[in-house]
């Protein structure tokens, strides 16, 4: 990975990876939550109210045609409100450019909550390091229970304007996994993605949440099914939850 040693770290990155390391390291935190890296989708679900959830990226790996590329530090923030809603953040910092690379800000909103939820999420796009242009995404979620299995499907559209040349489009992925008898969760994912008048990015892959007393580790790759997606994207984490209020 390049980069420099995490003592080298300048101050604000070395400040992010502490926060999330503390999340990560508190005892007594409530379990693992359902919407998480190391998948592209999301489930029908929020934190618990007064919760924040905490994924910390060590590394993003990527390789297409080729070229690798890299990221790490990666962040994403979850803030559980009442009446199922959900303050979110997300941030890469790309190491081959040196700068953040993407960053986000939204919410989630589930207003149906049963065997088969149902909700909605939006993401304002943030301008990329020494840019001013943003964007836009939005997307449908459904979570379906049935023991031992969890079924996540996400569908919805983009309007980002941050590249040199904006990007209009829409995305959705299937993701299922098993909560049986054993201490850690799998799970297989199918995602697509087109923009404009392109080729779909088509990928398939697995991933897996390992749970520890305070914290979880998360691991994960997908490899692409079409020529216009990456060859194979893994990834590495870790997340804990921090409650702001005591019982």
């Amino acid at each position: 990975m390049s980069g420099h040693p995490p003592y080298l770290l300048p101050s604000w990155r070395r400040t992010v990876l502490a926060f999330a390391l503390h999340l990560a390291a508190l005892p007594g935190v409530s379990g693992v939550a359902f919407a998480f890296p190391p998948y592209r989708s999301t489930d029908a679900g929020t934190a618990d109210p007064w919760v924040v959830e905490g994924r910390l990226g060590m590394i993003q790996w990527t390789r297409d045609g080729g070229d690798d590329a890299s990221s790490s530090p990666l962040l994403r923030l979850n803030l559980g409100l009442p009446a199922h809603t959900e303050l979110s953040a997300e941030m890469e910092y790309s190491q081959d450019t040196n700068r953040i690379e993407d960053a986000a800000v939204g919410g989630k909103w589930i207003p149906w909550v049963s065997d088969i939820s149902l909700g909605i999420e939006a993401l304002a796009l943030l301008p990329r390091s020494g840019e001013t242009r943003t964007g836009f995404e939005a997307s449908l979620l459904m979570t379906t229970r049935t023991e031992p299995l969890l079924l996540h499907m996400n569908a919805g559209g983009f309007d980002d304007r941050r590249p040199e040349k904006a990007e209009q489009g829409w995305k959705g992925s299937v993701l299922l996994e098993y909560l049986g008898e054993v201490s850690w969760r799998p799970g297989i994912e199918l995602s697509a993605k087109r923009i404009g008048s392109e080729p779909e990015q088509v990928t398939a892959g697995a991933g897996a949440i390992v749970p520890f007393d305070s914290f979880d580790i998360r691991f994960g790759a997908r490899f692409g099914l079409t020529n216009a997606a990456p060859d194979v994207t893994a990834s590495l984490w870790i997340g804990g939850e921090l409650p702001l209020r005591s019982e």
